[in-house]
């Protein structure tokens, strides 16, 4: 098996950040009232700016490929071109399509020559998911590198239009003036942007690069119910309907194609489930806690950070908070991509050096799965 390397990140942020009090004019009004849980929300994720891949008249900017692909051109010098590329694979919740799949919209947008492609359907782990495969095969020797992206376009799926439907039809919409709150609360989390790194088999001649040590990923979805979905609906015993066996009055009736969330079930698990997957894999690879230099957790919500700190403290794990990188609060949730986002802020800061270790974990909420990556600076 050959040693991989991340041996190049970087990031594309379309537009200008956007503050708290510009949220509506972007993301609009539904039935025309301004949220009444959108100050709870953002009180409790603590989130200040984020970025959208629309203009205030909810016009896209950008589509999730040219996003995507303005990632990965920042990657190309003299040394490394488009043409270089033996392996391209991409990780996104909000595709532009459902078919055809994203990692071939990019490559569109890209050109160059005919390579393989692979893209990772999911919610929160897709990009992981799409580095895992891109990482083996460099492992195996099947590809000489291989260039990984993960982007989200989200400002575009949660506008007020696409709601519409359902609120015409809501009698009670005069007691209860904005979405149910599986569906509003998803609005003051998510952000657009997009991460792309190249994956070799050696390190950088000079400068800092990050050798994977291993991946491991654990999904819950034999024990715990759909928690975020789209693209159908999820009755009071926990089952989905897909939007193929609904009739076409539904899909808009009920705006199935939006982006839902349980916040209830979420609280319930996401932190329990996802660092009890974490402690069995620490103990598995017989991993020292107390060699971590560097925490990455992708954190939808700063409500959760305590809830982290305190269950990994009571397990013997504990990871003190000057090792954690956030930036939830100046970038927003970017979904599949909050995690490259992490590493590439550290990949390009001063206080990485090498020898140290990196610990990434990636937890998502679609039917609890979870990611963790070790990482090591050479």
């Amino acid at each position: 098996m050959k040693d991989v390397y991340i041996t190049r990140i970087e990031k594309y942020l379309p537009n200008q950040p956007v503050s708290n009090d510009e949220m509506e004019e972007y993301l609009g009004l539904i039935n025309g009232n301004e949220s009444k849980a959108r100050d709870m929300i953002l009180r409790s994720n603590q989130i200040k700016t984020r970025y959208y891949a629309i203009d205030k008249a909810g016009n896209p900017t950008h589509t999730n490929a040219e996003l995507t692909a303005n990632a990965i051109r920042k990657l190309f010098d003299d040394s490394f071109t488009l043409e270089d590329i033996d392996l391209l694979t991409a990780g996104t919740s909000s595709p532009d399509t459902i078919q055809p799949s994203h990692a071939l919209m990019v490559q569109g947008e890209l050109g160059g020559k005919a390579l393989e492609v692979m893209s990772a359907h999911g919610t929160c782990n897709a990009a992981m998911l799409s580095l895992k495969y891109a990482y083996m095969s460099l492992m195996t020797g099947m590809a000489g590198n291989a260039v990984c992206a993960a982007s989200e376009t989200f400002s575009s799926w949660m506008h007020a239009k696409n709601y519409e439907k359902e609120i015409d039809r809501r009698k009670e919409i005069e007691t209860n003036p904005y979405i149910a709150f599986e569906k509003d609360f998803l609005r003051w989390m998510l952000s657009d942007g997009a991460s792309a790194m190249l994956l070799q088999h050696t390190p950088n001649k000079s400068g800092i690069s990050l050798k994977i040590e291993w991946i491991d990923v654990r999904s819950l979805a034999n024990e715990l119910e759909t928690c975020m979905f789209a693209g159908c609906i999820k009755n009071k015993n926990g089952n989905v309907v897909g939007w193929r066996e609904l009739d076409s009055d539904d899909l808009y009736n009920q705006s199935v194609f939006s982006l839902k969330q349980d916040a209830k079930l979420l609280q319930k698990y996401i932190v329990s489930a996802g660092l009890s997957c974490m402690k069995e894999i620490i103990e598995e690879r017989k991993l020292d806690i107390g060699t971590i230099d560097h925490f990455l957790p992708h954190i939808s919500s700063m409500f959760f950070k305590d809830k982290i700190f305190n269950y990994l403290e009571k397990n013997g794990l504990s990871i003190p908070f000057d090792k954690w990188l956030l930036n939830l609060d100046s970038i927003g949730n970017i979904g599949a991509a909050s995690a490259f986002f992490l590493i590439e802020e550290l990949f390009h800061s001063r206080e990485l050096k090498k020898g140290d270790k990196i610990l990434v974990m990636v937890p998502e909420s679609a039917r609890f799965s979870y990611s963790f990556m070790l990482m090591t600076a050479v």
